[in-house]
């Protein structure tokens, strides 16, 4: 086996100035630049080329990767006096030919396996196209919908986050270095580090205020997984935090990330950050920006050849050390060899079955939807039923692939209503394909159930997609208080990629599904829901709030001094005058065509000292769950805890595990936890993890307002 450090310092002791530099440099992809960009290869100057042709790709059309191109590409790169290939990135961010739903959805499904298993099917497709590297996944915590980027992630919740960070950075690597060597394995980028969730307003692009306790407690704890996990590479974010520029900030990616989580993979700015320095009023032009992303810790250089033009002069000037462009060229050739690039580097075609994955996808997408209301078990509806199916999303076909979906196929992807007509032969379907919402509510008066479909674009989400009111579209809130005056019982499925808010609309739906812009395969899952093949399963990653006015809205804050626990209920909240504190739908919630009971709450060991907790024992907590309804399901248990006195204040309510069981009708089954070091400590003052002593509330339940609880303590 090959001793890879001993191959780096080979290649690095026989590397010039010059080829060490083009390591560091990310070159844009451009089909008709195709001898110029072989000119770079076969010089060393370049160590990566981006497939891709704009910054905006979750909306914008990307060029196709192109394979022959690719193929003499790198061909030109092993002709080089070293022989380092290339390797090739592209945004696959939810799944590649076949799309799976975007990553918000994926974490509603609270099923890490699953969600493992799509990827691994994600990186099949993509490397059969040429992809070596993916960015993705997106780890950024929000609390913020009207961050049109929230999308792309796990949600509000540091613990969810880590869970959803391993399975996909072991989806799309495998899950050891053996596996990474395989043709069908992507190497992933853990982004945006750190922060960028947190910008301002939602604004994308804006700085983050946040302290260095929350950034530890809230914005770390899913990178530190995906480092855990072997993540190959890091992305950091453009923005800043708490007036550090992330993409020269020493502290965060040399000693935060590098040092403290061990990670030894390299650093990849986002597209133009090192130029961006310059707008942040942190570099004084292009080459000072070199300087300060290079020296601070930003390895690879996307898009904007700030270290191209300006390294080799700035490192004989003395201001950049060699050492530090070693060490840079270091990480990225570690990543190369760990990841068999150059038995890679040209293309071969892997052998995968569509149909499979396509099945995968639509497994995937019943997973992540989320029944929020079923009022007089209107839902499923009845195989004989004669509805009326209107409203903006009835015929859409390409905004139920959601954003960045690059090299989709909206050619095979079925409308609401196609998957219903056909799935579902037997029921009346009143319909129209005009636009005019007069000519939908026509469709009304012969039909028993108005099913209402409403989302928004997959142009109004993804990256520079902010929104400042995102409370349901005027035009729809209209179009649902017209139908109700028909008098017909509703309901609505809601394909949006982000939370909405919804006060305006829910008290005239008698059902609520929130189907998410869940991929190829969204219309056939949502059909086989609403008529009950299907028993939907998904909780809420992110809270759904009543208003815009109530954000940032996040299920997992600290006790206040005062009575404004609005979330939880409070009496007498001070919150609003004019709406309530607490969400329409929380964090963790989901209904389900059964019932379940949780009972029967034990907790082994309610005392276990410190020094024992330190060394590895644990809390062992089960609960009896029991599906008291008419049909199979599943269910999502969830264990929740809260540190009652601690030396900084705690949140209400931390998840702190889930498992997602199957029960038949009228049986149960016993769900058990473990809690320990990991699970009951936090970053304090002086940024070092650490478990206290005290006592803790735990909660097990199907949501955050789990009601079910004891108490263990830490003597």
């Amino acid at each position: 086996m090959m001793d890879i450090e001993k191959r780096i310092e080979e290649l690095l002791s026989q590397m010039t100035l010059e080829e060490k530099i083009g390591q560091l440099t990310q070159r844009i992809f451009k089909g008709a630049e195709i001898e110029q960009m072989k000119e770079f290869a076969r010089k060393g100057q370049a160590g990566s080329y981006l497939l891709g042709s704009t910054a905006f790709g979750s909306d914008v059309y990307q060029e196709r990767p192109l394979i022959g191109l690719m193929d003499e590409l790198q061909e030109a790169a092993l002709e080089s006096r070293l022989g380092i290939p290339l390797i090739y990135g592209r945004d696959v961010i939810h799944g590649h030919r076949t799309v799976f739903p975007i990553p918000l959805a994926l974490a509603s499904s609270f099923n890490p396996d699953m969600i493992k298993k799509s990827y691994r099917m994600t990186a099949e497709e993509a490397s059969d196209d040429g992809i070596h590297w993916t960015f993705a996944p997106m780890l950024d915590v929000s609390r913020d919908p009207r961050w049109g980027r929230c999308i792309e992630g796990p949600g509000e919740d540091p613990y969810l986050g880590s869970i959803v960070a391993k399975s996909i950075v072991t989806g799309f690597q495998g899950d050891n270095e053996e596996e990474y060597k395989q043709r069908q394995h992507l190497a992933a980028c853990a982004k945006h580090y750190i922060g960028y969730g947190a910008s301002e307003g939602g604004r994308d692009y804006h700085r983050a205020e946040i302290s260095d306790y929350s950034l530890r407690n809230y914005y770390l704890p899913a990178f530190k997984a995906a480092v855990d996990s072997g993540v190959a590479t890091v992305m950091s974010s453009f923005n800043e935090v708490s007036g550090e520029a992330v993409t020269a900030s020493e502290y965060l990616l040399k000693d935060l990330l590098k040092t403290e989580l061990g990670f030894d993979g390299f650093v990849v700015t986002d597209w133009g950050a090192v130029w961006q320095l310059i707008l942040q009023g942190r570099a004084t032009d292009r080459k000072d920006a070199a300087r300060l992303a290079l020296n601070g810790g930003s390895d690879m250089d996307m898009e904007d050849n700030c270290y191209w033009d300006y390294l080799a002069e700035l490192a004989l000037e003395g201001k950049v050390p060699i050492e530090n462009i070693d060490e840079a060229v270091r990480r990225i050739l570690r990543i190369k060899l760990r990841f068999g690039i150059w038995e890679k580097a040209l293309s071969e075609r892997i052998d995968y079955d569509s149909e499979l994955h396509y099945d995968q996808s639509k497994k995937m997408a019943e997973e992540c939807m989320v029944l929020l209301k079923n009022e007089d078990n209107i839902l499923p509806l009845k195989k004989d039923a004669k509805i009326a199916l209107i409203g903006p999303m009835v015929n859409a076909r390409r905004s139920l692939l959601g954003s960045w979906t690059l090299d989709c196929e909206p050619d095979k992807v079925s409308t609401i209503k196609e998957a219903i007509l056909s799935q579902y032969p037997e029921v009346t379907v009143y319909t129209t394909n005009e636009e005019s919402y007069d000519n939908m509510i026509s469709m009304i008066y012969e039909c028993d159930t108005v099913v209402l479909a409403l989302g928004e674009s997959y142009l109004m989400t993804g990256e520079g997609k902010s929104l400042a009111y995102i409370d349901v579209p005027k035009e729809q809130e209209e179009l649902v208080k017209k139908a109700y005056a028909l008098g017909k019982p509703m309901i609505a499925t809601m394909t949006f990629g982000r939370p909405i808010g919804m006060q305006s609309i829910e008290p005239y739906l008698k059902g609520i599904i929130y189907t998410w812009h869940s991929g190829s395969m969204t219309a056939p899952a949502l059909a086989d829901i609403l008529f009950g093949k299907v028993n939907p399963s998904g909780k809420l990653a992110m809270t759904l709030p009543r208003v815009t006015g109530q954000i940032p809205l996040y299920y997992n804050p600290p006790r206040a001094s005062r009575r404004c626990n609005g979330y939880y209920g409070d009496p007498n909240p001070i919150n609003y005058q004019d709406v309530s504190g607490r969400p329409m739908y929380p964090f963790g919630y989901g209904l389900s065509y059964t019932t379940f009971e949780y009972s029967n709450l034990t907790v082994e060991n309610k005392e276990i000292s410190l020094d024992k907790i330190n060394n590895g024992d644990k809390f062992a907590i089960s609960v009896e769950v029991t599906n008291t309804g008419d049909v199979d399901g599943m269910e999502t248990v969830q264990l929740y805890i809260h540190d009652k006195i601690a030396s900084m204040t705690r949140p209400i309510r931390e998840l702190k595990g889930f498992k997602k069981v199957m029960i038949k009708k009228g049986e149960s089954a016993r769900v058990t936890f473990n809690l320990g070091y990991s699970e009951l400590g936090f970053y304090g003052r002086d940024s070092k993890y650490n478990v206290e002593l005290g006592e803790f509330d735990i909660y097990v339940g199907g949501n955050c307002y789990a009601d079910l609880g004891d108490i263990i303590i830490v003597k």
